[in-house]
């Protein structure tokens, strides 16, 4: 018999997973849409992030949310450092090298943490873990009410970034022509590496977001960035409103699948939906057709 008691609670779920995928998606879809290249190394990143967050918790006590002043710059300048310092002078200007950078990239990160924190599971314990706030019917846990909040919050400020100030025009035109945006005096190298920066500095905030009702170890970036990449098909390569309006889609989808279907099969729908939009709308569902 269809419950909505049941229906209502795994949809806000899924709106709030949702939420944080779309985040995530968000760093990939800009530093796509710009770069043109696919960054492997995008789930490793939000990894170290969510280390980072472990990290500033365990040894001087901050709190995830608290720690985003710190994590964010953190990661922005890491992104930056990578892309000038690695990703572009490794790749010799030439995408198909930026796809093996980026996958070596993710590979050493990860050993890296296995090196330095095992493959042990890690959590953390907030005054809050367990708190629930009431909607309706349903209960949701704060953190994740918590995350879907922010992660709209930053999408909205990244957002802004690329459509009102002088660098989202700088990065919009080498975007569309980056040969024409150098004539006209744009420093391309500096707008690739401010992409790659803001792209990891949204890991940095969904780290923040999800590290008080998830947990840490060296894989954990791998099933992320999967469901990243199926959102940016999804909603459209380089497509801000679709990695938004996919992200939620998929949390949905997701939730759902868990409900019905049991959480170890729970992610096949997310996979259908990828399966049918290479099918059927490979440009995706706010993509504009070559």
């Amino acid at each position: 018999m269809f419950d909505f008691g049941i229906l209502f609670p795994s949809l806000l779920n899924g709106l709030t997973t949702g939420a944080v995928y779309a985040l995530i998606a968000l760093g990939l879809t800009l530093i796509y849409g710009v770069l043109h290249i696919i960054n492997f190394a995008h789930g490793a990143s939000l990894m170290v992030a969510l280390y980072a967050v472990y990290l500033l918790k365990t040894h001087w006590g901050i709190d995830p949310y608290l720690a985003l002043p710190l994590v964010v710059p953190g990661m922005f300048a890491l992104g930056y450092a990578l892309q000038r310092g690695i990703v572009n002078r490794a790749s010799h200007g030439k995408d198909e090298n930026i796809l093996l950078v980026t996958l070596g990239l993710s590979i050493v990160l990860e050993n890296v943490a296995l090196m330095l924190f095992k493959s042990d599971t890690r959590t953390i314990e907030t005054a809050y873990t367990l708190t629930t706030v009431p909607i309706g019917p349903a209960f949701i846990a704060l953190p994740k009410l918590v995350a879907f909040a922010g992660a709209l919050v930053t999408s909205a400020v990244l957002l802004w970034i690329v459509t009102r100030t002088d660098l989202g025009r700088a990065i919009r035109a080498v975007a569309k022509e980056k040969h024409g945006a150098k004539l006209m005096g744009i420093d391309v190298d500096h707008v690739y590496a401010m992409c790659f920066g803001i792209g990891l500095a949204c890991l940095g905030a969904a780290a923040c977001f999800l590290l008080p009702a998830y947990y840490v170890n060296p894989q954990v970036g791998s099933g992320f960035v999967l469901v990243a990449f199926t959102i940016v098909v999804l909603g459209g390569m380089g497509s801000f409103a679709g990695a938004l309006a996919g992200g939620l889609l998929i949390g949905v989808v997701e939730s759902l699948g868990g409900l019905f279907l049991g959480e170890s099969l729970g992610q096949i729908g997310i996979f259908a939906i990828f399966i049918a939009v290479l099918l059927f709308r490979p440009q995706g569902l706010f993509g504009a057709r070559a």
